[in-house]
């Protein structure tokens, strides 16, 4: 199989330590869906340490290495966003956002000490966390008639096709997650059966 279609993830939030020469290294980690989750969660902890200096973070979403995004967040180039992104790929998590609030102690660490910081509590924040297995999916909406009710279940049942939302009145509609790697046959079985409407309602 060229693509597999699970991931590792956190179940939930949970937050780690490290202390170097004064500097307290706060460590947090959010499972995320997108974009607008890892918003959320920066906004809420900058109001949560509206005192800290830093607020240095990385979040990685699907499978590949292209969609991230880091930030030093004031730190020399390269020694937070960077240490907390590899953590990530170490630990080969995804769909995960870490955020790392520093209050500084009053003693420079340097660029090895800050990278050393940063990855250590991006590791205990991680070692905190429950990791999971997960697939990536699509939302699929079938609309159909009562005629082809058991044609249909059939196929959610046989496939074992998580069901998001059902409605059986004049018209019957549900949503239905299907797995990357079930897309095609999930394709080919629902085609067999006339009269069945499949509508991709996204990722």
């Amino acid at each position: 199989m060229l693509f597999d279609d699970t991931y590792q993830t956190i179940t939930k939030p949970s937050e780690g330590f490290f202390k170097d020469k004064g500097s307290k290294f706060l460590a947090y980690a959010f499972p995320i869906d997108n974009e607008l989750d890892a918003k959320f969660h920066l906004a809420a902890l900058h109001e949560l340490h509206p005192k800290a200096v830093h607020h240095c973070y990385a979040y990685r979403l699907g499978a590949d290495r292209m969609s991230y995004r880091m930030s030093d967040d004031g730190e020399p180039s390269g020694t937070a966003g960077r240490p907390i992104l590899n953590t990530l790929y170490s630990r080969n998590v995804t769909n995960i956002l870490v955020v790392v609030v520093r209050y500084f102690g009053g003693t420079l660490l340097g660029v090895p000490g800050l990278i050393n910081a940063y990855k250590l509590a991006t590791e205990d924040v991680l070692n905190q966390s429950e990791t999971v297995t997960r697939h990536f999916f699509s939302l699929y909406e079938l609309t159909f008639s009562y005629v082809q009710m058991n044609d249909v279940m059939r196929i959610v049942k046989e496939m074992e096709l998580p069901v998001r939302s059902q409605n059986f009145e004049m018209e019957c509609k549900m949503v239905v997650e299907v797995r990357v790697t079930l897309t095609e046959p999930f394709i080919t079985r629902s085609g067999k059966v006339e009269g069945l409407d499949v509508r991709l309602l996204g990722q």
